[in-house]
């Protein structure tokens, strides 16, 4: 996962580090339900369904369907996270719905650690067990405007295995539902108390390999919980046939390709995946993109000191960009560090060198400032620390805090 820049204000960053110590504390939700494996398709999930669905529930119920609307508001405005706490409902309605097999689909937080910047990463522990990571970045412009974008996971884990990633380090287990993206987004809302205005689905796993439901989730990220499609990036390190398949939705998001090396035998030694899909291949389908879609595809290029930050690399990344694209947009991510990593973070003169050779070749680049070194923040790292194989939903722990009361 790669982070934003900007910095936020020191007022806003301790409000927030003070809010996750109380989280912090415990570890774990008690629970005595056992755990279970996660089903392909949940159907009796209520988070995810659109209004229109949620008033079709309602009447098959013998509701009228107003009551739809109501559920609708109560899981996107209110973040009602158990079927009783739908207090505007008639218990009758609410006792039906439960007998029925119906859940809300919220997961409890597992862990949350906040960053000296403001930066918070959540675990999330899902029902069969799997924890998952989504972390949120905010940013307080001297204006007085704010931005917080959630950056959310789509699988557990990455079966991609990037040589620099710690995601792909830890394994991997499974796609993530449609709910189960939608509610990262809701937990970053609760712990800011503040509307996400930016999501980049940018954190663990490779979106373009759970494309269904990253697509189901977006819909209800724009639709339900009102984020504009603009406001959205979907990342991916390239799967033969996907972008294509991303094109014909015509989404007006935006499509950041992870790149990180300006040949193909450079990319296969740090990307593995890339040797299925030839960097010329994925170039000509970002082309095809643009023109289907009309919208600039962005590139990632995350730094690493002595493999990828020559200005050999910079002129060669400018002219192949150049031979595909027009007005491309690159965003120069230098390496957060992970324990265990054989790269190293390259020097902020060697960031700029490689900025400045880019501009120089009439690349429009962007240098991403690090947020959260102090927290984890690279994909995967927190995961890994508390997960080396599925926990177990027994697990006993102290109560939350006061942050989700």
């Amino acid at each position: 996962m790669s982070t934003l820049q900007h910095v936020c204000s020191a007022p806003l960053a301790r409000a927030v580090r003070s809010r996750a110590r109380a989280l912090s504390i415990s570890s774990a939700v008690s629970t005595s339900a056992p755990a279970k494996q996660a089903s392909s398709v949940d159907s009796r999930v209520l988070l995810g369904l659109s209004e229109q669905e949620l008033q079709k529930l309602a009447t098959d119920f013998g509701q009228q369907s107003y009551r739809g609307k109501q559920l609708h508001h109560l899981l996107y405005k209110t973040k009602a996270k158990d079927i009783q706490d739908f207090s505007h409902l008639p218990q009758a309605f609410r006792d039906g719905l439960q007998e029925a097999g119906w859940r809300v689909g919220r997961s409890p937080v597992h862990r949350v650690v906040a960053s000296a910047d403001g930066t918070v990463k959540i675990l999330l522990m899902l029902e069969d067990g799997r924890l998952i990571e989504t972390v949120g970045i905010p940013v307080e412009h001297q204006k007085g405007s704010f931005r917080l974008t959630a950056c959310v996971s789509s699988q557990v884990g990455c079966p991609l295995r990037c040589a620099f990633c710690a995601t792909g380090k830890g394994g991997y287990s499974r796609n993530l539902q449609p709910h189960e993206i939608v509610e990262q987004v809701l937990a970053i809302e609760e712990i800011f108390k503040h509307r996400v205005t930016n999501v980049v689905f940018m954190g663990m796993g490779e979106p373009m390999l759970n494309l269904k439901s990253v697509l189901d989730a977006h819909r209800c990220l724009n639709k339900d919980i009102e984020i504009g499609q603009r406001m959205m990036t979907i990342s991916t390190v390239g799967v033969p046939n996907t972008i294509r398949k991303l094109a014909s939705h015509k989404l007006q998001s935006t499509l950041a390709i992870s790149l990180h090396a300006p040949n193909q035998e450079l990319r296969e030694k740090i990307v593995p995946s890339a040797k299925a899909y030839p960097l010329d291949a994925l170039m000509v389908d970002c082309q095809d993109y643009f023109r289907e879609t009309g919208r600039r595809v962005s590139y990632e290029y995350t730094l690493l000191a002595g493999v990828n930050d020559g200005l050999e690399h910079a002129a060669e990344l400018a002219a192949m960009l150049h031979g595909f694209c027009r007005g491309s947009h690159v965003n120069l991510i230098p390496f957060n560090p992970i324990e265990g990593s054989e790269f190293r973070r390259p020097y902020k003169k060697a960031v700029l060198a490689f900025a400045a050779a880019l501009e120089s070749r009439k690349v429009t680049v962007t240098v991403r400032q690090t947020r959260g070194l102090d927290a984890s923040a690279a994909c995967g790292q927190l995961r890994n620390e508390f997960q080396k194989k599925p926990l177990q939903l027994s697990t006993p722990a102290r109560e939350l805090g006061p942050l989700l009361t």
